[in-house]
């Protein structure tokens, strides 16, 4: 009788310790575990991050990151931690939280607009995923990729069409280059390209045309007619004589591309760059900028007119006078000057 005492409190002394050991291991499991108050908390893990390196990041949003962490060892996520953005929600619970980290990796936009060199994108996207600007310079320079895919060191920055995309965080720079790649040779389907060719442009060139009609005006709804007016004189075969290439050729001939300019001279006209449309004819061999996408569908359906000349509008700015002959031209610029010297800008 005493015998079987003893065994039937060793049994349930078991089944205390076994419940009471099981309850532990499912609270550490499926309990929630999180201690914010927004819905949903966010988490940039690096691709060469650890699980303590996980820890440190989910130290400020969990109750217990010890519990987390010895369920992320149970599920053998200690070894297989990726990069990436990964969303934590309120209420979640350790389980819960590891197949997030495991598979839950959630895209990031990546927006940029008009950069002026490649260096400037690189430093734009580096702020937007993991990678940094010189890995991403390094590859979008690559003078491998360059020549396989047809671009050269003036024309590298066609490739890259300004929006706003989706990418995984932890996007390697020769990944993010390949990818727009495909954005590019997507953007140009066969209508754009029948269209450039219409017009006696490659893609590239229209690039660099609408480059150019870009830094003329800031306008959208004015970009076809500016676009109309240089196709004009490509027709006549006449020089562009646009000052932004001529403000482009100086930061080029000086190294500097946060040179501010905000007066071309006639001196200017002199530089021997081929970005100098003043003293060379066509269209320069690359973008002074990265356009938008306005200005490329404007040089691919520009307005039809016989403008050849214009000049900035100083009665209603950020437009600009057309004129189809010098001497209107000319009329239209004596009012230009007179506000620009009343301005007192000398550069």
């Amino acid at each position: 009788m005493y015998i079987k005492k003893i065994l039937l409190a060793i049994v349930v002394l078991g089944l205390v310790i076994g419940g009471f050991f099981a309850y532990m291991v499912y609270s550490a499991i499926f309990s929630p575990n999180t201690k914010f108050n927004n819905d949903e908390a966010f988490i940039f893990i690096t691709s060469k991050a650890s699980i303590m390196d996980v820890q440190k990041l989910l130290d400020p949003l969990l109750e217990d990151t010890n519990s987390f962490t010895k369920v992320a060892e149970r599920k053998s996520y200690s070894a297989h931690v990726k990069g990436g953005k990964y969303i934590i929600r309120k209420g979640m619970n350790n389980n819960e939280i590891v197949n997030s980290l495991r598979s839950g990796n959630v895209p990031v936009n990546v927006a940029f607009n008009n950069q002026e060199t490649l260096a400037d994108l690189a430093g734009r996207v580096s702020k937007q995923i993991e990678a940094d600007s010189v890995g991403l310079l390094s590859a979008f320079e690559d003078k491998g990729f360059l020549a396989a895919n047809g671009f050269n060191d003036a024309t590298k920055i066609v490739m890259y069409i300004p929006n706003s995309y989706e990418f995984f965080w932890n996007t390697s720079p020769e990944k993010f280059r390949d990818r727009m790649l495909k954005e590019y040779n997507r953007f140009w389907n066969p209508e754009r390209r029948k269209k450039a060719k219409a017009r006696g442009l490659t893609p590239n060139e229209v690039v660099s045309l609408a480059s150019i009609v870009h830094k003329e005006t800031a306008k959208v709804e004015e970009r076809p007619k500016v676009a109309g007016l240089y196709l004009n004189r490509i027709k006549k075969n006449t020089k562009l004589q646009a000052d932004p290439t001529v403000i482009y050729a100086l930061k080029k001939h000086l190294g500097n591309f946060d040179t501010v300019i905000k007066r071309v001279l006639y001196k200017d006209l002199e530089l021997d760059s081929p970005y100098n449309t003043y003293k060379f004819h066509g269209i320069p061999p690359g973008p002074i900028t990265m356009p938008d996408i306005t200005a490329v569908e404007a040089v691919l359906n520009p307005e039809k007119h016989d403008y050849f000349y214009m000049v900035a509008n100083v009665e209603n700015f950020g437009y600009h006078k057309f004129a189809e002959s010098l001497a209107q031209h000319n009329r239209n610029k004596v009012q230009y000057i007179r506000w620009i010297n009343s301005q007192n800008i000398k550069r």
